[in-house]
This record gives C-alpha cells, sequence and structure tokens, in this order.
C-alpha cells in the first residue's frame, strides 16, 4: 500500500496513519513529493513510478488532500497500473474554494503552488468509474482555510464535504474530524480499513 500527504507536508506526517495501518496487517510505503515546486501531471508520474516499482498487485492507495488529486490524475493518465481500492481523505476533487481565493493573489499562488491549480475534475469522473474510490469527508471545521474564504458548511476547516463529491465514487462518508486531523484519527484509520477490506465504509 502506499500513502500520500498533502499540501505543505511530507511523507513523514503519515507515520502515525501507516503504523494504525500496520495494525491492520497492511505493508505501507510512504510516497513524498515536493507539493508547490511541480506541476500536476509530474507528480503523478513520479507517483505512477512509485506503483510500478512496489512490483506487487494489487496496490492499494490512500491519499490525503491535494495527495488524493495526485491520485486521481495518475490514475487517469496511467490507468493500466494495478491499484486495488483507493481511498480519498478530504479531497477537493470537485475544487477547491479556499485554492481558488489563494489564487486571486500572486503570494497565494506561491503558497499554494502550481499542482492543486491544475487539476481537471473531468479526469475524475472518469477514474471513479473505473476504480473503486473511497471518500472520507470531514465536518469539523477547524482550519485555515476558512481564515482565508468564507466556506460553506459542512467542511473541515479547509475543504468542504460538497467539493469531496465525485460521481462515480463506490462510497462517500462525512466523519467529524478536522482536515488536519483525518492523518492522525484512529477512527478514520478504522475505516480506512473497512473499504479496503470491503469495498465501503461501516455504518452504525
Amino acid at each position: 500500500m502506499i500513502v500520500v500527504h498533502g499540501l505543505w507536508m511530507t511523507g513523514a506526517v503519515c507515520a502515525l496513519q501507516r503504523a494504525q495501518l500496520a495494525r491492520c496487517g497492511y505493508r505501507t510505503f510512504a510516497f513524498s513529493y515536493p507539493s508547490i515546486r511541480l506541476p500536476l501531471d509530474e507528480i503523478a508520474s513520479r507517483l505512477a513510478h512509485a506503483v510500478s516499482a512496489l512490483r506487487t498487485s494489487p496496490v492499494h492507495v490512500v491519499a490525503h488532500s491535494l495527495g488524493g488529486l495526485v491520485v486521481l490524475d495518475m490514475l487517469a493518465l496511467h490507468p493500466d497500473l494495478p491499484v486495488g481500492r483507493v481511498v480519498l481523505l478530504a479531497t477537493p476533487c470537485a475544487g477547491s474554494r479556499t485554492a481558488q481565493r489563494l489564487a486571486e493573489w500572486k503570494a497565494g499562488r506561491a503558497l499554494i503552488g502550481k499542482a492543486i491549480l491544475q487539476w481537471r475534475p473531468d479526469r475524475g469522473l472518469t477514474v471513479a468509474r473505473t476504480f473503486e474510490i473511497g471518500m472520507i469527508a470531514g465536518t469539523r471545521p477547524l482550519g485555515l482555510g476558512q481564515l482565508v474564504t468564507r466556506l460553506p458548511a459542512p467542511h473541515d476547516g479547509a475543504v468542504c464535504v460538497d467539493e469531496t463529491r465525485l460521481s462515480g465514487l463506490r462510497d462517500h462518508l462525512s466523519m467529524p474530524v478536522s482536515h488536519s486531523g483525518m492523518i492522525v484519527s484512529a477512527r478514520v484509520t478504522r475505516q480506512i480499513c473497512s473499504f479496503l477490506e470491503q469495498g465501503h465504509f461501516t455504518r452504525g
């Protein structure tokens, strides 16, 4: 399994989540990438190389925020990769109001980089019809995004629940966690494992 981080992060932030996934029986690898400097397609190609280098099938993928856009872009560009089930965490596959607002300023564009602004939602639609993808959205409004622009509820402080909607997803689950809290929450990890094992999240 490959775990992919989000904007302004490195693979090191996934350490706790990877440990939790290991307790579910998964062998995990962290994929790190420069989230600001490189264009989206280049990051996606690097991730594709990392998936191929594992020489195993299937390779499950867990990705947070921008990392999810990287995964969707990779699958659109390289649909023959041996990818199994995919769980996205607070990925703004329908577009990001926070990023769009920051992109209105030169300093904001420098802050968020190229990749998130290059995402094409139509690519996500194609991928969702082909791969088993589940999405977990957060509803605890704690994050810097709400300081940049007014975000319609429900949101996780950075990404709105409606921004995580993608036609064709196998399952979609909202949980009371913040944007950053997703990558350390044991409850979120249990739901990840549920989807990877059963193809759907657990309710009730």
